[in-house]
């Protein structure tokens, strides 16, 4: 019976903390979304759960042990409760109190035990309730708290340190002085819900960005974007790092680049005092700029890659090659074959797991060199895994321009021949 009821509280804790998200039904997201919910885990929490930790919460990989209490206390955590316990408890306060109040038939949780107060005043609590749940779904101010701006008024511009390679600190120049609100943003990235609030009276916002990637950048007024500002974070050339937080390891580039492409093999790793097991180190190799006028709706792009560690948890050697867009993204797949079954990717708005196709071509010997193809016309993409179609399909997003690529391997990793072409355009990276 305990058991029962522990799978039931995490039930309903996955069905609030995804209509919290609104990213639409788990059932398609893939790794990228796990990433971004671990680090915004991390970020308010202080706690990291790994990207594997989370998906064994969430049936998206075979784990027959419950979550520890440490994981589950992270959880409510981060949905505002001080612990598990905390959150059953509102669980099941709610369940009692169903025929006691309307605004506990209605709310989706009661509140921590330190607001239950409200309850003797349920028309309040309700439009508390109410505007609370507008303000966690919406990344701005909603729209009845909207008021008309001038858009020339307002000034807005990223100005990077230095001009390629990272890490780069960037100083956003604003002014928002004529703003009839002190609810003024800068957007740092494309995830509006990662929003920084800034003084309207003041006119200089910095951060670091320790990534590579293309980035528009937004200067927010109530609920009204004013101003935008496109930043594009170049790798200079090739750049391979070990990700971690709050600040990745960067390889020196006499260490990975070869006349073909890249190699972080296990001298390299050994020179930063990294170890292979238990866990091997997160490897992200990097080559991103200027790419002209190549757009994601019609372009070719070859590489060959390998991954020759499949000890402890790397058995699957899972990697990753991401095309990077300046709007979108483009996340392919590759593992052993015989982890086939747990693969997922996403072209532009163009989802597909193995739960429901056949994703089995992505599968390969990656000990060996392992060539992948995408040919991509009018938005109909197909994808070739050594020579053999792997996948088809056609991307519903709007057409934007590519910017470069990434990879990502566990341990060691290994890149050559990469380049995107279209027609007689050609880009050798």
């Amino acid at each position: 019976m305990a058991e029962i009821s522990e799978k039931h509280d995490l039930a309903s804790y996955l069905e609030l903390l995804e209509a919290k998200l609104n990213w639409g039904s788990s059932q398609y997201w893939v790794n990228y979304d796990f990433e971004k919910l671990s680090q915004e885990i991390e970020h308010k929490t202080g706690v990291t759960l790994s990207v594997t930790t989370l998906k064994r919460i969430w049936g998206k990989v075979k784990y027959p042990h419950a979550p520890t209490l440490t994981t589950l206390n992270t959880l409510a955590q981060y949905l505002d409760y001080d612990d598990w316990r905390a959150f059953t408890q509102a669980l099941k306060l709610r369940a009692q109190n169903l025929e006691r109040s309307e605004v506990a038939q209605n709310a989706e949780l009661p509140l921590p035990e330190k607001r239950r107060t409200w309850l003797k005043r349920p028309w309040l609590l309700l439009a508390v309730l109410l505007l609370l749940t507008i303000f966690a779904v919406s990344p701005v101010v909603p729209d009845f708290f909207a008021f008309k701006v001038d858009q020339h008024q307002y000034q807005f511009k990223a100005n990077k340190i230095v001009a390629e390679g990272v890490p780069n600190t960037v100083i956003f120049n604003y002014d928002a002085s004529a703003s009839p609100t002190d609810s003024v943003y800068i957007v740092q990235t494309w995830d509006m819900r990662r929003k920084t609030r800034v003084p309207k009276d003041k006119h200089a916002h910095s951060a670091i960005y320790y990534y590579p990637g293309f980035f528009r950048t937004k200067l927010i007024v109530g609920n009204s974007i004013v101003k935008t500002h496109d930043l594009q974070i170049s790798s200079d050339g090739w750049l391979a790092l070990v990700e971690q937080e709050p600040v990745p390891i960067y390889f020196k580039k006499e260490d990975y680049l070869k006349a073909d492409g890249v190699d972080i093999g296990t001298t390299t790793l050994k020179k930063y005092n990294l170890a292979l097991l238990p866990n091997p180190p997160k490897i992200r190799v990097f080559n991103q700029g200027d790419m002209g006028e190549l757009m994601n709706d019609n372009f070719t792009f070859e590489t060959t890659v390998k991954n020759a560690f499949s000890e402890g948890s790397n058995a699957c050697q899972f990697v990753e090659v991401l095309i990077q867009c300046k709007d979108d993204i483009i996340i392919i797949p590759l593992a052993d074959k015989a982890c086939a079954g747990d693969l997922r990717i996403y072209a532009a708005g163009a989802p597909a797991e193995s739960k429901y196709a056949d994703l089995s071509g992505f599968g390969c010997d990656l000990n060996e060199w392992t060539t992948l193809k995408v040919v991509t016309k009018d938005k109909k993409m197909s994808f070739y895994v050594n020579g053999k179609k792997a996948h088809s399909l056609t991307f519903p997003n709007t057409p934007t321009g590519i910017v470069g690529v990434q990879y990502r391997f566990n341990g060691l990793g290994a890149v050559k021949d990469a380049k995107f072409s279209h027609g007689d355009f050609e880009v050798k990276l």
